[in-house]
């Protein structure tokens, strides 16, 4: 399972205009204009657009508005579908691009890792030599999962390392335990989480959304000539989104490590189990609690209660 689809934000106002609302009015409305300019057609006219839509009454514009809001509760359900499309996560149907995409990314991972290796030790190195081989493990940590588990995307393999680093030093399995920590984390740290899964989520949403109005803008634009490189709008838009997306999805796992580091106690006493004494209590513990949630084991403990 993947840690995306795991202890989401509730669904509000704000969230919902900015993950569902705005990506669906953007392609619409981009759509639309084309439409009123005369597409499919061989020649666009974007001043009959801009009359057209000067034209519209209250009714017109509150049908749009409408339509606007029906569609975009139809695609909510769709997001973890988008995200799991970007992180790479595709059918059989590709598995050469997959294949061709993850060596890709293997190559960058070997390079990230050159250059976070360390000389031999007789070898003497700069302080600002030392500074840049810590600045690539800590890239390559956030970046990349182990050699041999990378995805075909950026976006997928920042997921899988927080999937693999968030609660590791703890002994604890991040998809698992997860769910069972969001619940007990403070304000301020769930206010933290949800800011950065939202701005992940908008990301992504707005980078699906406009490769998908790109295609549709290419098919309605396909007989109007020089007018088609219309069509590139959404896509640079597209691929803006991704890259921001990819940003998020580190934010978000620094977030989420965070909100391990501070409130895995809170866990523990939620569940009325006794405080460890040291961090190899904490991780045997932790390593039995994982694997309860996630294969059924049992294990015996004393429960703390009050």
């Amino acid at each position: 399972m993947s840690f995306g689809a795991l202890a989401r934000p509730a669904i509000d106002g704000s969230r919902f205009f900015l993950v569902d609302y705005l990506p669906t009015f953007a392609a619409g409305l981009l759509l639309t204009v084309l439409v009123w300019a005369g597409a499919p057609g061989p020649h666009l006219d974007f001043d009959r657009a801009w009359h057209t839509a000067a034209d519209l009454g209250i009714g017109e514009l509150t049908l749009a508005a409408t339509a606007l809001l029906l569609a975009a509760m139809l695609g909510r359900p769709l997001q973890l579908a988008v995200v799991r499309l970007l992180e790479g996560r595709w059918p059989g149907v590709l598995r050469p691009l997959r294949r061709l995409s993850c060596s890709r990314q293997q190559k960058l991972r070997r390079s990230l890792a050159a250059a976070a290796a360390l000389p031999d030790a007789n070898v003497d190195i700069s302080p600002a030599r030392t500074q840049a081989i810590g600045a690539a493990g800590a890239r390559l940590r956030r970046r990349f999962p182990q050699e041999g588990l990378e995805l075909p995307t950026a976006l997928g393999n920042a997921l899988a390392a927080m999937e693999a680093t968030a609660g590791d030093a703890y002994g604890y399995d991040a998809v698992t335990a997860w769910p069972r920590l969001y619940p007990v984390l403070g304000d301020r740290m769930r206010a933290i989480v949800d800011d950065q899964r939202n701005s992940l989520d908008a990301a992504a949403r707005l980078s699906a959304t406009m490769a998908a109005t790109a295609l549709a803008a290419a098919a309605l634009l396909a007989r109007s000539h020089w007018w088609l490189l219309l069509a590139a709008v959404p896509l640079v838009i597209s691929r803006v989104a991704y890259l921001g997306a990819v940003q998020a999805a580190l934010a978000y796992g620094r977030a989420v490590e965070s909100a391990f580091d501070l409130h895995r106690f809170d866990l523990l006493t939620a569940l009325h189990l006794p405080l460890p004494a040291d961090s190899a209590a904490e991780r045997r513990t932790a390593a039995q609690l994982s694997d309860a949630w996630l294969q059924g084991v049992e294990f015996d403990t004393q429960y703390r209660h009050g």
